[in-house]
Protein backbone atom coordinates (compact mmCIF):
# COMPACT_ATOMS: atom_id res chain seq x y z
CA UNK A 1 0.00 0.00 0.00
CA UNK A 2 1.09 3.37 -1.08
CA UNK A 3 0.84 6.18 1.28
CA UNK A 4 1.23 10.25 0.24
CA UNK A 5 1.78 13.17 3.10
CA UNK A 6 1.08 16.60 1.26
CA UNK A 7 2.56 19.78 3.28
CA UNK A 8 2.76 23.65 2.52
CA UNK A 9 -0.80 24.36 2.71
CA UNK A 10 -2.26 27.91 4.10
CA UNK A 11 -3.60 31.55 3.72
CA UNK A 12 -1.95 34.07 1.31
CA UNK A 13 -2.57 37.40 -0.40
CA UNK A 14 -3.07 37.71 -3.93
CA UNK A 15 0.08 37.58 -5.44
CA UNK A 16 2.15 35.92 -3.07
CA UNK A 17 3.61 32.70 -3.18
CA UNK A 18 3.15 29.31 -1.40
CA UNK A 19 4.98 25.89 -1.67
CA UNK A 20 3.47 22.31 -1.45
CA UNK A 21 5.31 19.21 -1.02
CA UNK A 22 4.26 15.20 -1.35
CA UNK A 23 6.21 12.50 0.15
CA UNK A 24 4.79 8.93 -0.62
CA UNK A 25 6.23 6.33 1.46
CA UNK A 26 5.24 2.16 0.79
CA UNK A 27 5.08 -0.19 -1.96
CA UNK A 28 5.52 2.84 -4.36
CA UNK A 29 7.57 0.35 -6.90
CA UNK A 30 7.50 2.19 -10.12
CA UNK A 31 6.41 5.38 -10.87
CA UNK A 32 4.69 6.02 -13.99
CA UNK A 33 3.08 9.81 -13.10
CA UNK A 34 3.17 12.19 -10.00
CA UNK A 35 1.66 15.36 -9.64
CA UNK A 36 -1.00 17.92 -8.13
CA UNK A 37 -4.59 18.23 -8.54
CA UNK A 38 -7.00 20.34 -6.83
CA UNK A 39 -10.66 20.58 -6.07
CA UNK A 40 -12.80 24.51 -5.36
CA UNK A 41 -16.17 24.13 -3.88
CA UNK A 42 -18.93 23.67 -6.02
CA UNK A 43 -16.49 22.30 -9.05
CA UNK A 44 -14.69 19.14 -10.46
CA UNK A 45 -11.56 18.06 -9.74
CA UNK A 46 -8.81 19.13 -12.38
CA UNK A 47 -5.19 18.79 -13.47
CA UNK A 48 -2.49 21.36 -11.54
CA UNK A 49 0.87 20.14 -12.77
CA UNK A 50 2.06 16.19 -13.15
CA UNK A 51 5.57 14.87 -13.68
CA UNK A 52 5.03 11.87 -16.07
CA UNK A 53 7.66 9.13 -17.44
CA UNK A 54 10.60 10.22 -19.25
CA UNK A 55 10.05 13.62 -16.80
CA UNK A 56 7.65 14.89 -19.30
CA UNK A 57 6.09 18.09 -17.23
CA UNK A 58 2.36 18.52 -17.81
CA UNK A 59 0.33 21.76 -16.17
CA UNK A 60 -3.19 23.22 -16.85
CA UNK A 61 -3.30 26.49 -18.90
CA UNK A 62 -4.88 28.60 -15.62
CA UNK A 63 -1.36 27.70 -14.14
CA UNK A 64 1.63 28.01 -16.78
CA UNK A 65 3.84 30.42 -16.07
CA UNK A 66 2.82 30.73 -12.71
CA UNK A 67 3.17 27.35 -11.00
CA UNK A 68 6.51 25.24 -11.24
CA UNK A 69 6.66 21.22 -10.30
CA UNK A 70 9.27 19.08 -9.64
CA UNK A 71 9.70 15.06 -8.72
CA UNK A 72 12.31 13.33 -6.92
CA UNK A 73 12.09 9.78 -7.51
CA UNK A 74 14.71 8.57 -5.23
CA UNK A 75 13.41 10.38 -2.53
CA UNK A 76 9.64 9.23 -3.56
CA UNK A 77 8.39 13.35 -3.30
CA UNK A 78 6.66 15.83 -5.39
CA UNK A 79 6.86 19.77 -5.30
CA UNK A 80 4.49 22.49 -6.35
CA UNK A 81 5.89 26.06 -6.20
CA UNK A 82 3.12 28.55 -6.49
CA UNK A 83 3.84 31.75 -7.31
CA UNK A 84 1.66 34.98 -8.26
CA UNK A 85 -1.48 33.43 -6.46
CA UNK A 86 -4.98 34.31 -7.75
CA UNK A 87 -7.93 33.96 -5.57
CA UNK A 88 -9.46 31.92 -8.22
CA UNK A 89 -5.97 29.03 -6.89
CA UNK A 90 -8.27 28.86 -4.07
CA UNK A 91 -8.21 25.43 -3.25
CA UNK A 92 -8.13 22.17 -1.86
CA UNK A 93 -4.63 20.73 -3.18
CA UNK A 94 -4.40 16.68 -3.78
CA UNK A 95 -1.27 14.63 -4.44
CA UNK A 96 -2.01 12.39 -7.04
CA UNK A 97 0.58 9.38 -7.34
CA UNK A 98 -0.04 6.55 -10.65
CA UNK A 99 2.96 3.41 -10.08
CA UNK A 100 2.92 -0.12 -10.82
CA UNK A 101 3.98 -2.73 -8.27
CA UNK A 102 2.79 -6.47 -9.29
CA UNK A 103 -0.46 -4.31 -10.89
CA UNK A 104 -0.60 -0.99 -11.77
CA UNK A 105 -1.88 1.67 -9.24
CA UNK A 106 -3.25 5.37 -8.23
CA UNK A 107 -2.95 6.76 -4.72
CA UNK A 108 -4.03 9.87 -3.47
CA UNK A 109 -3.00 12.57 -0.86
CA UNK A 110 -5.45 13.91 1.82
CA UNK A 111 -5.47 17.30 0.42
CA UNK A 112 -3.88 20.28 1.63
CA UNK A 113 -6.23 23.60 1.70
CA UNK A 114 -4.73 26.49 0.00
CA UNK A 115 -6.87 29.86 0.16
CA UNK A 116 -5.85 33.09 -1.95
CA UNK A 117 -7.54 35.82 0.31
CA UNK A 118 -6.87 39.59 1.20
Amino acid sequence: QVHLVESGGGLVQPGGSLSLTCAASGDIGSISAMGWYRQAPGKQRELVAAVTEGGKTNSADSVKGRFAISRDDAEGTVSLQMHNLKPEDTAVYYCNLRGYNTRSYTSWGQGTQVTVSS
